[in-house]
């Protein structure tokens, strides 16, 4: 297997902002404005703006346990007796061709079976019940209390045979970041070759079973060792909702505990640019084409990989009908390096952004909404539901999602705000008028979910402490100055046990979404100041500009095994930005 890792590089580096914290600092630069480093890399063909529908990927169906051959064996999960599947379902992993843009699509040779003009090469999730084929794949929508079982088959081309000229044709699938044991988590050296599947089993259980432990937005994506980042690029992401009784994803839920959030439970789209239901699901990837409309990725930047082209859902810069409601939008940074602020505008006017409620933070329920913002910032693998009401407008009108932060390199953000026309195009909404007799019965309530307690300080000083350090070597990415090397744990927390641990970014010049599996976490301090605003909340990103200083609290609880602490830019990951720690029994 090649390891990009073996390639080194240096280079003379600058700085950015501490922009992701409660602090700031005076703006910086990665490099000079405009170096794309090392090498050259294409500019995308021209593709016409706000003409491709969103694609929003339908729900993943239930086969039932009997249709899986061979059948589930129990003895390979932790705890399977006590949460048996209710829910089982059955993906299986392909290469084929992608519509990302009728421009892009109009380019291409023939290819992976396809004749040409099909479509730009991609690897893909499929729904065994519809043999549907898709990137990203169907959304696998849970509910509290309802274990699922989820067979992923490999049936990619063996790499002698792949046409994809990025990635390597091996799988290990990681539900980003449900409560589930090790086996079942996507480990990086859990992976299945062409021809192989791997199980998961998602137990569906609160943590230290506290309804306030609840995840909201998850999602899906390949991890394999050393090939995240490619393979994620090729194609391998997906989205996952989870519901319970608070946040039911039914608005006419008549159970006093539920928040009547927007949303139906339908889920897809009519391949018009309209939605079957008011919550949906936005994955956003940058995307870099060559002149054959297929996507293109320079391997020997380990600095990090940037698109010129956003695709939401896998579509460039496409458009989606909305109707004069309330709708939620969960938004998910999938990478591989991009970090984004995103700001709402009138296309007749882009001068004053347009407010609206941000709810979650990393897939987490807030306490209570965070109402009138005009931007939410995200790094890669960073999530936020935000709540839309476009009663506001008069149908006909049309709006943008823009992202206004500028990036020169792989390494982080610059600093400034993009202005004007420079502002990337991400996404269009076109208002159009509600179906008569439909009324808008949503909800955004004033309280949302409650946080679980943290000790008091005399009783986190007792607690093991645990420090990372994120920084760079030789070309390559350490954390406590070390490369990945599965073989080596870096810590062991007893099951039933609590700690404090630290993230530092030792770096001036770059900045790192360091994400743990497995558990999320409160934040103590960051930078030294108690958590405000959004940042009060459960997480499991810890996006760190140049210097900061971050400090969170985690309990370990519930499963046992080997999981993994990294960098979210998947470019740092695949170049040794990762170290794996082992929860054993208490």
């Amino acid at each position: 297997m090649i390891k990009r890792r073996n390639i080194l590089k240096g280079g003379m580096l600058l700085g950015v902002p501490a922009i992701f914290g409660a602090g700031s600092a005076s703006a910086q630069l990665c490099r000079p404005t405009g170096i794309r480093s090392p090498g050259s890399e294409p500019d995308s063909p021209p593709v016409s703006a706000y003409t491709e529908p969103l694609f929003i990927p339908p729900k993943l169906n239930n086969i039932g346990a009997a249709a899986l051959s061979p059948p589930i064996d129990p003895n390979r999960h932790q705890r399977y007796d006590e949460f048996e599947a209710v829910k089982v379902y059955e993906q299986h992993i392909t290469e084929g061709v992608w519509n990302y843009h009728s421009d892009l699509s109009a380019l291409t040779p023939a290819q992976a079976g396809k004749t040409a003009g099909s479509g730009s090469l991609a690897w893909m999730y499929s729904d065994a019940s519809t043999g549907n084929v898709s990137t990203p794949g169907p959304t696998l929508v849970a509910r509290y209390g309802e274990p699922v079982f989820v067979r992923r088959y490999n049936d990619l081309p063996t790499s002698d045979n792949v046409e994809m000229p990025i990635g390597y044709p091996a799988i290990s699938t990681h539900l980003h970041n449900a409560h589930t044991a090790s086996e079942s988590d996507g480990y990086p050296m859990d992976f299945a070759m062409p021809g192989e599947f791997w199980e998961h089993h998602y137990a569906m259980y609160y943590a230290r079973n506290d309804y306030r432990e609840a995840l909201a937005s998850l999602w899906y994506h390949d991890h394999m060792i050393d090939f995240t980042a490619t393979n994620v690029y090729a194609g391998l992401s997906g989205m996952a909702i989870f519901y319970d009784d608070i946040d039911s994803g039914d608005e006419t839920d008549p159970n006093p505990q539920a928040l009547k959030l927007p949303g139906n439970m339908q889920f897809g789209d009519d391949g018009n640019g309209n939605s079957l239901g008011f919550d949906i699901s936005l994955i956003l990837h940058d995307v870099r084409f060559n002149s054959e409309g297929n996507p293109t990725y320079n391997v020997f930047d380990t600095d990090g990989h940037l698109g010129d082209l956003i695709t939401v859902n896998r579509k460039v810069q496409p458009f989606l009908n909305v109707k004069r409601r309330k709708y939620r939008f969960r938004i998910y940074d999938g990478g591989p390096s991009r970090f984004y602020e995103l700001g709402l505008y009138r296309t007749s006017s882009r001068d004053t952004a347009i407010p609206f409620d941000v709810i979650t933070n990393d897939g987490n329920l807030l306490e209570e909404p965070f109402r009138g913002a005009t931007s939410i910032i995200l790094g890669p693998a960073n999530r936020h539901d935000v709540i839309i009401d476009f009663s506001q407008f008069v149908a006909g009108d049309t709006l943008e999602l823009l992202n206004l932060m500028e990036q020169d390199s792989g390494q982080g953000p610059t600093g400034r705000r993009l202005s004007g026309n420079d502002r990337m195009e991400v996404l269009q909404f076109r208002v159009v008028e509600m179906d008569s007799g439909e009324v808008d019965v949503s909800q955004v309530p004033n309280t949302l979910r409650p946080l679980p307690d943290i000790p008091p300080q005399d009783v986190l000083d007792t607690l093991v402490h645990r420090e990372w350090v994120f920084d760079h070597d030789m070309g390559l990415w350490t954390i406590n100055g070390q490369f990945m090397d599965p073989a080596i744990i870096s810590a062991s927390p007893r099951q039933g046990t609590a700690e404090v641990w630290t993230f530092r970014n030792a770096g001036s010049s770059w900045a790192h979404p360091c994400h743990v599996h497995f558990e999320e976490c409160q934040i103590l301090e960051w930078n030294g100041k108690a958590p405000t605003g959004v940042l009060k909340s459960r997480k499991d990103v810890m996006t760190l500009g140049p210097n900061d200083v971050v400090k969170v609290f985690y309990r370990f609880d519930d499963f046992v095994g080997r999981y993994v602490i990294h960098c979210h830019n998947n470019v740092h990951e695949d170049n040794a930005m990762m170290l794996r720690w082992d929860i054993t029994p208490g």
